[in-house]
């Protein structure tokens, strides 16, 4: 959306506080602060905004960025973004679901890890590359490629996304802090600690997250490296076997799977944290950036967490604790016994809160997804959305507790399905009918009639769903496809659908349409 279109409800009103909270008549009927123009008077948007800003929130919307605001130098907060947003508990918890949930030995799930790992990262970082270039944020990015409408059925899944994340690692950080003194702290009472957390960051926006950031990961990464240390003392862990067959070819889709759901994820919302880079800043270099700040902690926690749930194999203590206490149980019989005790309770708690690096970049980005779905969205200020949301994941999170695993594998598949079918339709826009950067009119962003109609997206995106029924592996759900193999081979297929309906129609509709 446009300034002038975001600010045409906007009502007349007196003098309001700058940056410095001294007061300007501004222009015309906004003022400025923080850079971003903001409404004067006396309705409930108008109000919220300039408390945010009273407060140093960040209250810009889904607006382009202007390039004189695109000064973050750094390429290190744009790794540093991801890089901490990944070492984190929830990243630990997904590798072991290779032994837990499908059977698979260790080599077998590490191969996965690293396969499913590469395929779901280049996307993300693909992406992120059109921030500094444009400025903007990526569903709306996303018009140039779906279209001014088409582009709200996504940007309704990347809600549903981006609270459904929260929501899954907020339950491993219950799970870790109902583990510290004995259950002391019931489920519910975890989940609202983090979710506090999270809207706490949140709430003050871009600069605030980033900021966390850049710092979270660093204690993160040291307890990860003492549950190296005393996992390697423990002498539970083992290989297993490396099976072969059709069963194993299935168990390595069905995880590889959930694993690449992960991983790609991010691309729903990877150029919004890159929008204030400037925009001569090396492709190749924010590339390199993601895919680093992304990889590394994906298959060092993964492969972690695969390690530590052989010990469940070998050691029946690790194997009641898991069985009692999830993910939490496991960290606990690893870190506490023995020699840590309160220490190793401390690095659980540590470990908990860490969570909240994850939780921040879906929360921040559910907003810009919310305003992109309706113009009259935007009205409501983003700090409002962001409580919302808050509200609605501590919802999900609580009764999810109880059903963990089977929660955790179905919501990553789904996710990798429809995130599957909008890579399918966005890059061969991109390569194909753009061809390149050089084929985008930013300033058509928020121009209908300048923008794809979107007719052979939808139909690209009914087909693949289509792809996704046929070939998803669900305990709720299993495709025909999917039955002959047995395995989940949802995401392929989806992404095939679609790209293949999309080649076929495209083409059409741009003879017909021109645009």
């Amino acid at each position: 959306m446009s300034t002038d279109r975001s600010l045409s409800f906007m009502e007349k009103a007196a003098d309001v506080p700058t940056a410095d909270n001294s007061y300007s008549n501004g222009d015309k009927d906004v003022g400025v602060i923080q850079d971003v123009e903001f409404p004067k008077g006396s309705s409930l948007f108008a109000k919220a905004q300039r408390l945010g800003a009273r407060f140093q929130m960040e209250i810009r919307g889904i607006e382009r960025v202007p390039e004189e605001e695109q000064t973050e130098n750094s390429i290190w907060n744009a790794a540093s973004m991801w890089f901490a947003a990944n070492m984190v508990i929830s990243t630990f918890s997904l590798g072991t679901l290779g032994i837990s949930i499908f059977g698979m030995a260790f080599w077998d799930s590490v191969l996965t890890i690293i396969f499913f790992n590469i395929l779901g990262i280049i996307p993300v970082a693909f992406y992120s590359t059109f921030g500094p270039r444009f400025g903007l944020r990526q569903m709306i990015l996303s018009r140039f490629w779906f279209g001014f409408h088409g582009v709200k059925i996504f940007a309704f899944l990347n809600c549903i996304a981006c609270v459904g994340w929260a929501a899954v690692n907020t339950v491993v950080a219950a799970q870790l802090l109902h583990t510290v003194n004995n259950g002391s702290l019931p489920p519910w009472g975890g989940v609202i600690v983090v979710s506090f957390g999270t809207f706490a960051i949140t709430l003050f926006g871009y600069k605030a997250v980033h900021i966390y950031e850049k710092w979270a990961w660093i204690p993160t990464s040291i307890i990860f490296l003492i549950v190296i240390a005393r996992f390697k003392m423990s002498g539970t862990f083992t290989f297993g076997t490396l099976e072969t067959g059709h069963i194993e070819a299935g168990n390595v889709l069905s995880f590889g799977a959930a694993i690449f759901g992960f991983a790609t994820g991010w691309a729903s919302f990877a150029s919004d944290y890159v929008v204030y880079q400037p925009k001569q800043t090396s492709r190749v270099k924010i590339f390199a950036a993601i895919f680093g700040g992304l990889g590394f902690p994906l298959l060092f926690c993964e492969i972690l967490g695969a390690a530590c749930m052989t010990g469940t194999l070998t050691s029946t203590s690790y194997a009641d604790n898991y069985i009692e206490n999830g993910i939490g149980g496991l960290l606990y019989a690893i870190l506490v016994p023995d020699s840590l005790h309160g220490f190793g309770q401390f690095c659980l708690v540590v470990m908990a809160l860490s969570t909240v690096a994850n939780n921040c970049p879906n929360m921040y980005s559910v907003v810009l997804s919310v305003q992109t779905i309706d113009s009259n969205l935007a009205k409501i200020p983003r700090i409002v959305w962001t409580l919302i949301a808050t509200g609605v994941f501590l919802a999900i999170s609580i009764p999810a507790y109880y059903s963990f695993e089977s929660f955790m594998d179905n919501f990553m598949n789904i996710i990798g399905y429809w995130l599957a079918i909008y890579e399918a339709i966005s890059l061969p826009e991109h390569f194909l009918f753009k061809r390149g950067f050089s084929g985008y009119n930013v300033d058509d962003y928020d121009s209908p009639s300048k923008l794809p109609v979107g007719l052979s997206a939808c139909f690209a995106f009914c087909c693949g769903v289509a792809g996704a029924v046929l070939g998803m592996f669900q305990v709720w759900w299993t495709g025909p496809i999917a039955a002959l193999i047995p395995g989940d081979v949802g995401f392929e297929l989806s992404f095939g659908f679609a790209l293949v309906a999309y080649l076929a129609l495209r083409p059409l509709e741009l003879r017909y349409f021109g645009r």
